[in-house]
């Protein structure tokens, strides 16, 4: 078994359940994780008394009669809420809905580390009494909640980004690869730049199509204007490298748990070469496995006839 890791949960979670609680010691990543289901499209909350958990898994249902799948996280260092998650995680079975409760935890001089970092407080720091010893205190409140989790997960030693992939292992059925959503667009330089570019290529050093009369009204998306574009010498050995650029940071993004990648191919007018270059990246990502969409920014601003 995972070091880091202990499991308890016999159900296969591959389609995930419908409730996600998470729990554990402060600064072991409750925040983190929130943040990785809202990205496996759980609706999160965040610190919610457990007494209120049935009423929002009944307000959670779709016009389409599905479930909505929650992530929710609970502080329970307080002795009188674990009855009550006990007790509310009872409704919610009785309800006929899933649910698992993950437990973060880690060892005390990794929260102390991270606590001295952050310069934070610990929350159970009365007047006088050290981060350690608040630490160990949460640890006592906590032990009943660690004993019924479902996944106990020690994040000592783990990064944010080990953390995510660790928690998309167990609760996502997608490959890693599936988790990044690229979009891939054209635009025109002076049409104006980019907001949201993650990753912006210039291509306006390629020979325009511009200049050739018979191209001149056509766009990126014509087979004449991209066998021009794809034919120039120029063209051929910047997609080479591209690709080759492509090859390096796409697994990169992938392995420090990116979620969203966006990338903008400019020219001048939006028309012509960023188009065709656009078309090029997206069906070169699509066919090795990435989940991408492509779209034209300025095309319809086109100089066509």
């Amino acid at each position: 078994m995972d070091n880091q890791i202990e499991a308890k949960f016999t159900q296969p979670v591959s389609s995930g359940p419908d409730l996600v609680i998470i729990t554990g010691m402060s600064g072991a990543g409750r925040t983190e994780a929130m943040h990785t289901f809202e990205d496996l499209g759980y609706f999160c909350i965040d610190n919610l008394p457990p007494s209120l958990l049935i009423n929002l898994v009944s307000l959670a249902g779709r016009p389409d009669g599905e479930q909505r799948k929650l992530a929710v996280v609970c502080d329970l260092r307080s002795r009188e809420f674990f009855p009550e998650l006990v007790e509310e995680l009872k409704r919610v079975s009785d309800a006929g809905l899933s649910y698992v409760v993950l437990f973060l935890d880690s060892d005390t001089k990794s929260l102390l580390t991270r606590y001295k970092e952050t310069r934070r407080r610990h929350p159970l720091c009365d007047d006088g009494m050290t981060i350690v010893a608040g630490i160990e205190k949460e640890r006592s409140l906590l032990e009943e909640a660690k004993e019924i989790a479902d996944y106990v997960i020690d994040t000592g030693q783990m990064k944010p980004q080990d953390l995510r992939k660790k928690i998309r292992k167990i609760f996502s059925s997608d490959e890693e690869i599936d988790g990044l959503k690229v979009s891939v667009f054209s635009f025109g330089f002076k049409h104006g730049m980019p907001m949201d570019a993650d990753i912006l290529i210039d291509v306006r050093f390629l020979p325009n199509p511009f200049y050739i009369p018979e191209l001149r009204s056509l766009t990126g998306t014509d087979q004449a204007v991209r066998d021009y574009v794809l034919s120039q010498p120029q063209t051929k050995e910047f997609l080479e490298k591209w690709h080759g650029l492509l090859d390096v940071v796409m697994p990169g993004y992938v392995d420090e748990g990116k979620r969203y990648l966006s990338i903008g191919l400019g020219c001048t007018g939006g028309q012509h070469r960023s188009v065709t270059i656009a078309q090029e990246t997206y069906g070169y990502l699509k066919s090795k496995g990435y989940s991408v969409t492509i779209t034209h920014r300025d095309i319809a601003l086109a100089e066509v006839n």
